[in-house]
């Protein structure tokens, strides 16, 4: 049984609910780009809202990366 289901909580500064998602460290530069600061731990954890904040500064980041590749 992992963290997240044990109740781990969402490891955004000032945030206190459960978390739905455990990441590597790597996306704490794209949380903090977003203006999301988080504690620094060999996990992030993060709940549903912030997740949705994640994926949403990461959909952004990526298409600049297509763009800029594509020639």
């Amino acid at each position: 049984m992992g963290r997240v289901k044990k109740g781990e909580a969402c490891s955004v500064i000032g945030c206190g609910k459960a978390a739905i998602r455990s990441l590597s460290p790597s996306y704490a530069r794209i949380l903090k780009d977003a203006g999301i600061e988080v504690n620094e731990s060999d996990r992030l954890y993060l709940c549903e809202e912030h997740y949705k904040r994640l994926k949403k500064a990461r959909s952004g980041e990526e298409q600049l990366e297509r763009w800029r590749f594509s020639g």
